[in-house]
């Protein structure tokens, strides 16, 4: 079943739906100001906390998150990026999308983008803005779905998205998180709102619903040197993204162990198996069954 989220969006109209995401983003301040009087998480427990989930030395580990509900954290988003590249060592690698659009695909990329992989905000959140812009940290050079890497291999897990024509392909970041049996950390977010990962079985197999633009895009991106690349992509046909209900999955996948339910601060939290999803989703499909509605 559709979530309340997606039925709300659907039946309500579009100002009553902005006026309880107000009301709930002003009750949630109020909380978080009630949690720094407090004193808030430190480093030190979210790094306890990262490690009772599994989380060790060496991981490859893809991060989306929701720094508001996580509750109030001792310097915001720097204090959660060093306890994940603490937990993670200095063999680990710590993955985040950094898309520069929050919306629809097609409407994006028809408004002519130019990204500049130096200086494109994150629409991702905070915390991954913050992770982009830090020292030794790479961003791919992908116009719609960039992911930026901090470990020994970041160029390795990046360099696969320049020019590619779709961007969950085998060579790209999120594609490279499954081949590296990496982990999938959803803080605060789930498959409906951060499923990027859902998509690499698209990418890798004769999918049977056409769920991209017949349109192929020309987007500019610059590189770190400031050189301009004019570059070819695919995006994502709104009209199949709106039959996506991919919370499904969750149940599914915790059956399976491919996922475990966590929290962090007040943050309902999943750890993913990015491989055994993958594989799972494959079987899945063999059933005749995927995100989409149709």
């Amino acid at each position: 079943m559709p979530s309340i989220r997606h039925i709300a969006h659907r039946v309500f109209p579009k100002f009553l739906v902005a006026y309880i995401q107000k009301k709930k983003k002003n009750k949630r301040n109020s909380e978080l100001q009630k949690q720094a009087n407090s004193g808030g998480l430190t480093k030190e427990e979210l790094v306890r906390q990262l490690q009772s989930m599994g989380i060790i030395q060496g991981d490859v580990v893809l991060v989306h998150a929701a720094l508001s509900k996580i509750g109030f954290i001792e310097q915001g988003p720097k204090t959660l990026v060093e306890s994940l590249i603490e937990v993670l060592g200095n063999e680990g690698h710590l993955l985040m999308p950094t898309s520069s659009n929050n919306g629809r695909q097609l409407d994006f990329i028809q408004s002519k983008p130019r990204f500049d992989v130096k200086n494109t905000a994150s629409k991702m959140g905070a915390i991954s803005d913050y992770f982009r812009k830090m020292p030794h940290v790479r961003r791919s050079l992908h116009p719609t779905e960039s992911v930026a890497c901090l470990g020994p291999n970041a160029d390795e897990f990046v360099r696969g998205h320049f020019g590619a024509l779709t961007a969950y392909q085998a060579d790209s970041p999120f594609g490279k998180v499954i081949e590296k049996n990496g982990k999938i950390l959803m803080i605060g977010v789930t498959f409906d709102n951060a499923g990027t990962n859902v998509h690499c079985l698209e990418d890798a197999l004769d999918f049977p619903y056409p769920i991209y633009h017949p349109e192929i895009f020309e987007a500019d991106v610059v590189d770190e040197n400031g050189k301009i690349h004019q570059v070819k992509t695919k995006v994502h046909d709104p009209e199949w993204s709106a039959k996506r209900y991919c919370d499904f999955l969750i149940p599914i996948f915790e059956k399976s162990g491919v996922l475990t339910k966590h929290k962090l601060g007040e943050a309902e939290t999943l750890v993913i198996d990015a491989k055994a999803m993958f594989e799972k989703m494959k079987a899945l499909l063999n059933e005749g069954k995927t995100i989409y509605r149709v």
